[in-house]
C-alpha cells in the first residue's frame, strides 16, 4: 500500500510555506504532478517550491503559454496541460524530451497525463475544504518518493508545532 500524507493550508501564504518545505527533498529529475480544482492553489504551491529552490523571479501560472522557466540552485519548469486535448498534443511538442534529468518538473493538472508520467514521481493533490482551507495531499510514487515523503512528514510535523 501506497503512504498518504495529508496536510491543511489555511491561506495561500501557508500552502507556499508548506511547498516550500517540501523543496529540499527535491532534485535535479523530480517530478511533480499537481492537481485540484480551478483556484485551489497548485500555482500557490509551485511558488513556495520554486521559492524553496532558489528562484528569485516572480512564478506565474503558465496557462496560455504552456510552461515557463525559472531559474534556482537548479532549473525550475513548470508546465499546465489544462488546456490540452489529449495526450498526443503534449507527446507531439516534445514532452519526452522535457523529462530531462537537470531540472524539477512541475505540472499543473498532471493527473490529466498521468500515462506520460514517469514511474517515479510525485503527486500533490490540493483540494478546497472550504473558502479558507484547503487539504493537500503528498502521494509518493516509486520506492525514492516513499522514503522522501516519510521525510517530508517528519519535517511537516515539525513545521506544525511551530505554526
Amino acid at each position: 500500500m501506497r503512504p498518504e500524507f495529508f496536510l491543511r493550508s489555511r491561506s495561500p501564504d501557508e500552502t507556499r510555506d508548506i511547498a516550500e518545505i517540501v523543496a529540499p527533498f527535491l532534485g535535479p529529475g523530480d517530478v511533480i504532478a499537481l492537481s485540484g480544482d480551478l483556484g485551489a492553489g497548485k500555482t500557490c504551491f509551485v511558488q513556495g517550491a520554486a521559492r524553496g529552490l532558489g528562484v528569485k523571479e516572480r512564478v506565474t501560472s503558465p496557462s496560455f503559454v504552456l510552461m515557463r522557466t525559472y531559474h534556482g540552485s537548479l532549473p525550475v519548469l513548470h508546465l499546465d496541460v489544462y488546456r490540452l486535448n489529449s495526450l498526443h498534443e503534449l507527446e507531439d511538442i516534445g514532452f519526452e524530451e522535457l523529462l530531462d534529468p537537470g531540472h524539477v518538473m512541475f505540472i499543473e493538472w498532471g493527473d490529466a497525463i498521468t500515462p506520460l508520467l514517469p514511474e517515479e514521481h510525485l503527486e500533490v493533490v490540493i483540494k478546497v475544504a472550504s473558502d479558507d482551507e484547503r487539504t493537500i495531499t503528498l502521494l509518493p510514487f516509486g520506492s525514492n518518493w516513499m522514503r522522501r515523503v516519510a521525510a517530508i512528514a517528519e519535517r511537516m510535523g515539525e513545521w506544525e508545532k511551530s505554526v
